[in-house]
């Protein structure tokens, strides 16, 4: 079961809210495990309630340590786990019956994440070993990268062009050691780039390498479903900085783990398909792509 999850449910919880809060608590929980299937937002489990938005999710993460959202996905994941394993229900047929869009959203669901420290960022990644590769993947050669917390960079080359790929993603952290390793992103492609090897007992382990606010944009990205897009504005809105739309799009142009932390999802004010540091018509074929394995 998911640490939160069990964090949740289990006896060892012995925060006990008081009051009012003790309701607010117990009604949470039963909506979200009973409705899980329908994915219910914060708005929505707010008006089912009663509550404020500011209320249920101040409250709510105050005992929990983790918001509403964050328990609904846990309870989704174990769900997951149990239609993909004891009762082996294929991927399509276990994305429907949680509730989500398709087998793209549970593959959201099972890239996990943490970020470095701002203190290993600003070391410009000083003593960090990143060991990288080049790999086939459906968008031309992928540059792979990896720490050993997992995934840090994920880049793409047309013919003649992988040195200068690497240079791009390896002047972002110019103090870190580079070992080259073929076989490590080889297996890292095949597990990206294949929705058979999108599994909830094999997370996919991302490590993400930047600055606080950059950190927050990329993390909002984590939170586009598979076949949607958001503009740059309504990034700015979602990480609480409204009038940052031209940092964020900046900041989505720095993304370092392209495809997995799906920047190709973020659009321009008018809904326009705007830059991608990895070309255009690369935006668009994954684009395509993923409409094709919604």
């Amino acid at each position: 079961m998911n640490a939160h999850l069990e964090r949740m449910t289990g006896p060892a919880t012995d925060i006990t809210p008081a009051g009012d809060d003790y309701r607010i608590i117990c009604d949470v929980i039963a909506l979200i495990s009973e409705d899980y299937r329908d994915q219910p937002g914060l708005e929505e489990i707010a008006a089912s309630l009663g509550l404020s938005q500011s209320v249920l999710q101040k409250t709510f993460s105050r005992w929990a340590g983790l918001s509403p959202k964050a328990f609904l996905q846990a309870v989704t994941l174990n769900h997951a786990k149990r239609l993909l394993g004891a009762e082996q229900l294929p991927l399509l047929e276990t994305a429907y019956e949680l509730g989500l869009s398709g087998p793209g959203r549970l593959h959201d669901l099972f890239v996990t994440h943490e970020a470095m420290s701002p203190g290993e960022w600003k070391a410009r990644g000083a003593g960090l070993e990143i060991r990288y590769g080049f790999a086939a993947s459906p968008f031309g050669q992928a540059l792979v990268m990896a720490t050993r917390r997992g995934l840090a960079g994920l880049a793409f080359a047309d013919p003649g062009e992988e040195q200068a790929a690497f240079d791009d993603m390896a002047g972002r952290w110019p103090e870190a050691t580079y070992i080259a390793d073929d076989a490590l992103a080889a297996g890292y492609a095949a597990r990206i780039f294949n929705p058979a090897e999108w599994s909830a007992d094999k997370p996919l382990r991302v490590v993400l390498i930047g600055t606080d606010f950059q950190v927050k944009v990329w993390e909002r990205l984590l939170q586009i479903p598979m076949g949607r897009a958001v503009t740059y504005s309504a990034i700015a809105g979602d990480i609480g900085q409204p009038r940052a739309s031209r940092a964020v799009g900046a900041a989505v142009g720095r993304n370092p783990v392209s495809f997995v932390v799906p920047c190709h999802r973020a659009l321009g004010k008018s809904g326009a398909l705007t830059g991608y540091h990895w070309g255009i018509t690369r935006k668009r074929a994954m684009l395509g792509w993923e409409q094709g394995h919604l």
